[in-house]
Parts: structure tokens; C-alpha cells; sequence
């Protein structure tokens, strides 16, 4: 069966270098690459960066395409990833990698360690695999998608400063805390989970906390979401749950852990202290983390802590009846294939919470808690009516009714 590629989702720039690329490492590979639009290819590659590229992949990944993601992130969603920027020899890897020839360790590209058939399930390291088709439940089974332009990407900076007002604004009641967190760049107030009964914590080392980890007069904090925004971590810390482990780098933005969410679901169990968030010291950090494997963005717990925390209803603050959209396309996770749905129902304009789920078919309840990851990290908003034009004062007097004539 020859081996096939294609191109999809990227400028004439990136795919003309792209290009280029691929011709040097074909070579180098012996030839039996063939470059083919993207109907006839078995590979895709898309680019993830650009403002078509989520849209190109939800449409391959709906018609069983096996998809690149080039990208400059460290995850994608995609089948495997080619790693931004790309020179000959990562694109070599690449097609190694896809053929079966590729040594055990390929530096930029993030695929199974093995390789594979066309019909076996491929997914990226760090993240679970969709059930296949046979395996899904009726409401798991794709939706015919039409490819749209998502929204260019912005900084999440950019909404770190407007949540909190959006927030205010959505609802008559008491707003929520307009603490902003230091690692979540715009949080609303996220209602902490009630209280379950769960094992002793490992006891904490013999150096306690010291006040540059932990600011001193910290407010009372429940959970691990509310210690994560409230912006009074800071260093390497490590904090341990139920038996997994998580080491915290507030100054990068990023964690240690298990690669899957679902297995961090214990850490949001309980209250947690600032007892609970030890210092590690440069040589124990070296050594845990190289055994937790590669580092994650930070946001990506942040969301997940988010997803769970109103058990199937909007964060306090916002309002049920009020209408939500998706300001760009967020980082999907494979553990929640659902949320493909919804994100691509929230895609095309603002809706209420039933609406969504009415366009999506998703429970209502998985769509409120959908809206609360995504406000949480800056990804959703809630949409009001633009102000009506006030027209200008018709002019009066002599003159001016002379002028109306």
C-alpha cells in the first residue's frame, strides 16, 4: 500500500516550506512518500496554529483521516505532532516515524511508540484515545460539522483583566471573587466542592513551608482550584492526594503528573491548606520530575478543577438563562469526547445553556460544566446585546428646520 501525505489548514508560506521539507526527507527515506491532496491522503497534516486549522481537524478526525498537528504547543489533539518550527530532518523523523522505520526515540514528534495499521485506534502522548465507533453510545457518535473560521488566537492575558467585570455584570446576585490568579489568567469564582471523606494526606516533610512559598495572612482557601487562583503560591511545590502526586511550578505555568485528567480527579477531593503545598528543593524537583514525565500547562488543571466543580451547573456568578460563546477554540481533551460537540455547537454563536444542548446532543449538565472550564481559562465568555445607537438630537430652530426640509 503506498504511503501517502497531505497538506490542509496552513498559509502558502507555511505550506510551501512544508513542502520543501518534505521533498529533502523523502528522499532521504527512499521515495515511497507520495504527496496527495488531502481527500486521497492517508496522513493529514494541519496546522494547528492557524485560525483554520481546529476546524480542518475536527472535519479529518470526523472522517477518519490520520492527522498531523504542526504546532509550536507541546500537546494537540491530533494522531501525532510535528513539531514548529520544522526543518528536513524533523520531517524525516516524521516519516519515520509513520512508516514503522523510526528508532524508539523520536525527538520532535509525539506518536505511538509502535507502528501502526490504518485501523488500529492512534492517539498523542498524555492523552486517552476516543472510544471507536463501534465502541461509542449514540449520544458519543459524531455530528456532520461544517468547517468554519474559528476566532484568531489571543493572548489569554487579553481576558485576564475583563473577567472579572464580564463576571459582575451576568448576574443580580453577589459577584463572584475578583481575586485573579497568578497561574489562571482569568477565573471566575468557582464553587468549591463539598467536603468527602478521603485518607490522611502522606505526612508533609520535616521542613515546613516557609513564608516565600506560601504568603503569610493567607485567606481561607478550600480547594485546590481556589489555592491555584488565588495567586498566593509561588516556587516549586509539591502537593500529594489520594495517592497521586502532583509538583507545581508557579513561575513557569506548569505541572508535573499523571498525562490523563481523569486519573487527578482525587486531588480536587477535600479541603486543602497551605500545610498541603510543600517546598522541593532544586535536586528532589530534578529527580520527581524527570519521574513524572514531561511538564503541562498549568491552565490544562485549572480547567479540569473547573469541570468538576459545579457538578453540572454554572459557576456562581453567571446566569443560567444568560446566553455563552466560545471566543476562540479551546485545547479539547480525548477523555471527553463530548465535548467536541459542544464546542462546535458553542462555535457558531452565542447560545443559552439548552440551546447547546439541544445543538449538540449533550446533557445540559456536561454543557454547564463545558462552560465553566472554559470560562475559567479564559476560552468562553458570556454574551450581551450591544448598546442601541443613541441618535443624535434632531436639530431645532428656525435654521435648523429649514435644514430638515
Amino acid at each position: 500500500m503506498p504511503l501517502t501525505l497531505g497538506f490542509t489548514g496552513m498559509d502558502p508560506v507555511t505550506e510551501s516550506a512544508l513542502q520543501a521539507a518534505f521533498t529533502t526527507a523523502n528522499a532521504q527515506v527512499g521515495g515511497q512518500w507520495h504527496l496527495l491532496p488531502e481527500q486521497q491522503a492517508a496522513y493529514v497534516i494541519v496546522d494547528m496554529d492557524s485560525m483554520y486549522g481546529p476546524m480542518s481537524w475536527l472535519r479529518l478526525h470526523a472522517n477518519g483521516k490520520r492527522v498531523i498537528g504542526l504546532t509550536s504547543a507541546a500537546r494537540t489533539q491530533t494522531d501525532f505532532r510535528l513539531a514548529r518550527p520544522f526543518d528536513s530532518a524533523s520531517v524525516t523523523a516524521l516519516l519515520q516515524q509513520l512508516d514503522g522505520t523510526a528508532p524508539s526515540a523520536a525527538a520532535n514528534v509525539a506518536a505511538p511508540a509502535a507502528p501502526a495499521s490504518p485501523a488500529e485506534s492512534v492517539h498523542p502522548a498524555g492523552m486517552t484515545p476516543a472510544p471507536q465507533p463501534q465502541d461509542r453510545l449514540p449520544e458519543e457518535q459524531p455530528l456532520p460539522v461544517r468547517e468554519e473560521i474559528a476566532p484568531p488566537p489571543e493572548p489569554l492575558s487579553a481576558v485576564a483583566t475583563e473577567l472579572p467585570a464580564r463576571a459582575a455584570a451576568s448576574a443580580s446576585r453577589e459577584p463572584p471573587s475578583a481575586a485573579a490568579a497568578q497561574v489562571l489568567p482569568a477565573a471566575p469564582s468557582i464553587a468549591p466542592r463539598a467536603p468527602v471523606e478521603h485518607k490522611a494526606a502522606p505526612a508533609a516533610p520535616a521542613t515546613a513551608p516557609t513564608p516565600a512559598v506560601v504568603e503569610a495572612h493567607a485567606p481561607a482557601l478550600d480547594t485546590l482550584v481556589d489555592w491555584l487562583a488565588s495567586g498566593k503560591l509561588s516556587g516549586r511545590l509539591r502537593f500529594e492526594r489520594n495517592g497521586t502526586a502532583l509538583l507545581i511550578d508557579t513561575e513557569q505555568r506548569q505541572y508535573h503528573g499523571p498525562a490523563t485528567l481523569k486519573a487527578l480527579t482525587g486531588l480536587f477531593d477535600g479541603a486543602v491548606t497551605a500545610a498541603d503545598f510543600p517546598a522541593i528543593d532544586a535536586a528532589t524537583w530534578s529527580s520527581q520530575a524527570a519521574a513524572l514525565g514531561e511538564p503541562q500547562s498549568l491552565a490544562r488543571l485549572v480547567w479540569y478543577g473547573a469541570l468538576l466543580a459545579g457538578h453540572g451547573t454554572l459557576a456562581a456568578g453567571f446566569d443560567p438563562e444568560g446566553r455563552y460563546q466560545l471566543l476562540k477554540w479551546p485545547q479539547t481533551e480525548r477523555e471527553f469526547p463530548k465535548h467536541f460537540r459542544i464546542a462546535t455547537a458553542m462555535m457558531k454563536g452565542p447560545a443559552t445553556l439548552a440551546e447547546i444542548a439541544e445543538a449538540s446532543g449533550v446533557p445540559t449538565g456536561d454543557v454547564a460544566d463545558f462552560v465553566n472550564a472554559n470560562l475559567a481559562t479564559g476560552f468562553a465568555d458570556i454574551y450581551r446585546e450591544p448598546e442601541p445607537e443613541v441618535e443624535p438630537p434632531k436639530p431645532s430652530g428656525l435654521f435648523g428646520r429649514l435644514r430638515g426640509r
